[in-house]
């Protein structure tokens, strides 16, 4: 992202394993940038709006966030939803990362307000590559002021 240095990302994903090998890829593409991992739905929420165990932290911004879609707890689309409809986070970009590929579902992330929609690939090598080219492309893209 231009500016890069100044937004942290927040990445929602609760396979643990996963988690790991996107931070090593996104460092690999030179991404040096704060990232915040939390493992479902509701805690993502909690750190956006600063809520739960979050409550009386000021929240990383500008922030960006890797959004898996099958989360427990809250799921990525209630997620999603909530973010979207709320003043205070409407303009996050929200960058879906998720193994679900079903045309209807990525339909209704771009209907409910993602800004990219990635699937993430099975295979191991085809997974590592593909999340080193999204640190690649972070390096690139401009993230809006939450003001």
């Amino acid at each position: 992202m231009s500016k890069m240095q100044e937004v942290s990302i927040l990445l929602v994903e609760d396979d643990s394993g996963h988690a790991r090998l996107i931070e090593k890829n996104l460092r690999r593409s030179n991404i040096t940038n704060h990232i915040i991992t939390v493992g479902d739905g509701q805690q993502a929420l909690d750190y956006v709006f600063s809520e739960g165990e979050y409550t009386g932290t000021e929240r990383a911004s500008p922030l960006l966030v890797l959004l898996d879609l099958n989360l427990p707890v809250l799921d990525g689309y209630q997620v999603l939803d909530r973010m979207k409809a709320d003043e205070r986070s409407k303009r996050i970009p929200v960058i879906i990362l998720t193994t679900t590929d079903d045309t209807r579902e990525v339909s209704r992330c771009y209907n409910s307000g993602c800004n990219v929609y990635i699937t993430k690939p099975v295979e191991y090598e085809e997974f590592a590559d593909a999340i080193h080219k999204l640190g690649l492309f972070l390096t690139i893209v401009s993230a809006p002021n939450e003001e």
